[in-house]
């Protein structure tokens, strides 16, 4: 019998293993691979993408030509440029069209190495991975600038403190004026005025949109980090309420396409409010005036695969002789949560800080960034920053680990008197546990105080895997040694001798079958610290009286070794530390313990 379920309990520890592997690990690389599949089947040459109109469908604006794919170095040079030059942003905004559509963040490289490219966020139309963002104004019977339109510009570079305004006449009458000013971060700040001199009075409306062709290759499928279009809509009114008041819209890309197979689109009305294409560390926002009343689009189309998120404000009415102005905001640049907060309130911008995913324990996530962002600007290194939080945690949670780790100091010290009454009544298991509850009842012990401070640690190890997994702020920041990104998972594995051979074998993931092998011996060298750690901790454990249970227990380290050796190296570096501080905690009141049953009733403390 006790064979038979030391099998079921192996055979049960080796299914979980693996099947973390198969179903969460593999189907995340085969979606991508298929998103990527997925765009290359799509026709080249496709119906562009549409430029949105006002509440009124009649009154839709033209449609941009057809697109054509061409390198991007080719692609920018189908349009005079007005270069953009900042400490943290270099590109261009194409005069045919006044688009913002060549953006290069120049502080964040693809890769860790110092020498890869600079991340690129935004390109041209007909560029192959094409992403920009525009603004314009919609109406009928009137000209206006659309995406052949070529503007005049009044200088050849944006820079901070230093505007561009782009200027353009209809030839009717109307005249048309662009500015753009850029600050030292990622904001654009965008005002348009229209003069009318044409002798008749006519009816426009605003709009902005923001486009992206094809689903991005390395888009996240995860349940746990939203990336696609997002926004804040039905914001409350100054004075009504909170200033962060709003329904939240987000929807992936896979939502997008599902909607679209039945024809439709998200449709949002809103006073205020923003909207955009989130990615896991960037962002492209249009951000209208907060007092303008606003119907927006999320869709995405097939024909032209690609995704669209607009919106469009009340028509205003111009009267001639007159002019009208509006100013907004467009962000396009690192979502750098003190950078985003300062945003939301310097422009009263609700929920603006949230296009960070924190996830719905937002309330948790953000208050443990906040404490290790302050942290690491006093020791300099997220790592150190990491030990040193979770050293406040274990300080936070010592009352009740230490009446836990007591309790089960206490169970091991009741570990022959267990054995006796197991000898004694081990045919009768009614008796058995009655005399088990007795001796817990009358020796003062909770079996079960060993499980609260594994339950208490959930809720920090979930916000600290979403702190380390979503902000940018942990994105390539080194540790020591081999740990040069405490994001990614420990570099190390026996594939390469644990760092001696330098060969990526990651490809080797795609291969069937053998992937699966692959992910089960990519165990780095702190998984298998924190391993051992696991381990030693449970060794301190008194062993469970049901002998499968206890065999299952021994397992546990093995198994989640495995189960943690692809997360964050960040994550397993506190679990580690954590368990290492455990230990020693343990250790101690077990001292104590021993000492105390040494001495002779009535010695002096």
């Amino acid at each position: 019998m006790e064979k038979r379920n030391l099998a079921i309990a192996i055979v049960l520890s080796i299914a979980i293993m693996v099947g973390w592997m198969y179903f969460v690990q593999a189907p995340h690389q085969e979606k991508q691979l298929a998103a990527q599949q997925q765009q290359q089947a799509q026709v080249a040459q496709q119906p562009a993408a549409q430029q949105p109109g006002t509440q009124q469908p009649e009154q839709a604006a033209p449609q941009d030509a057809a697109r054509k794919t061409l390198p991007r170095d080719e692609a920018l040079k189908e349009s005079p440029r007005v270069a953009i030059d900042t400490p943290r942003l270099a590109g261009s905004i194409a005069l045919k069209g006044s688009r913002v559509d060549d953006l290069v963040l120049k502080n964040y490289r693809e890769t860790v190495e110092p020498n890869s490219p600079q991340v690129v966020l935004l390109s041209p139309f007909n560029s192959e991975h094409a992403y920009y963002a525009d603004f314009g104004w919609a109406g009928n019977n009137v000209a206006l600038p659309n995406s052949e339109t070529v503007w005049a510009a009044d200088s050849q570079t944006l820079a901070p403190g230093k505007p561009v305004t782009l200027t353009w006449d209809n030839g009717q009458g109307l005249t048309f004026a662009r500015k753009f000013e850029i600050d030292d971060g990622f904001m654009f700040t965008v005002t348009e005025t229209v003069t009318n001199g044409s002798g008749s009075a006519v009816e426009i409306s605003p709009y902005g949109r923001i486009v992206r062709y094809g689903t991005p290759p390395h888009a996240s499928q995860s349940y746990v980090l939203h990336e696609g279009p997002v926004g804040a809509f039905d914001c409350v009114a100054e004075g009504e309420g909170k200033p962060n008041d709003c329904s939240r819209a987000e929807y992936s890309y896979s939502d997008m396409r599902s909607e679209a197979e039945d024809g439709g689109k998200y449709i949002h009305t809103s006073l205020g409010g923003w909207l955009g294409i989130s990615d896991k560390y960037w962002l492209v926002a249009q951000i209208p005036a907060q007092d303008e009343n606003l119907s927006s689009n999320m869709f995405y189309e097939p024909k032209g695969d690609f995704y669209q998120t607009d919106f469009t404000g009340q028509p205003r009415q111009l009267p001639t002789g007159q002019s009208i102005e509006r100013k907004q905001h467009l962000f396009a640049g690192a979502k750098v949560v003190n950078e985003l907060t300062a945003y939301r309130d310097s422009l009263k911008v609700p929920q603006f800080d949230r296009a960070v995913d924190f996830g719905m324990f937002w309330f948790l996530t953000k208050p443990l960034f906040f404490i290790l962002d302050h942290i690491f600007r006093f020791v300099g290194n997220f790592g150190i920053a990491i030990l040193c939080l979770t050293v406040l945690v274990k300080a936070a949670m010592f009352p009740l680990a230490n009446k836990s780790y007591h309790s089960m100091s206490k169970m091991k010290l009741l570990t022959p008197k267990m054995t006796e009454l197991r000898e004694k009544y081990g045919n009768d298991k009614a008796k058995l546990n009655q005399e088990m509850m007795a001796l817990y009842k009358r020796e003062k012990v909770n079996p079960a105080a060993g499980c609260l401070p594994i339950l208490v640690q959930i809720p920090v190890f979930y916000a600290l895997y979403k702190v380390l997994y979503v902000t940018i702020e942990m994105r390539h920041a080194p540790f020591f040694g081999w740990i040069k990104d405490l994001s990614a998972p420990d570099p190390t594995s026996i594939l390469n001798l644990f760092g001696l051979i330098p060969w990526d074998y990651h490809a080797l993931f795609a291969v069937p079958l053998l992937g699966g092998l692959v992910h089960f011996l990519s165990i780095g060298i702190w998984p298998l610290i924190m391993g051992f750690t696991m381990w030693a901790q449970m060794k301190l454990n008194p062993t469970p009286p049901d002998p499968v249970q206890a065999r299952i227990f021994g397992l546990m380290p093995f198994i989640f070794t495995f189960m943690l050796a692809p997360f964050s190296a960040g994550l397993v570096i506190y679990w580690a530390w954590n368990n290492t501080l455990s230990v020693a905690q343990q250790k101690l009141i077990m001292w104590r313990m021993s000492r105390l049953e040494k001495k002779p009733s009535g010695a002096a403390g």
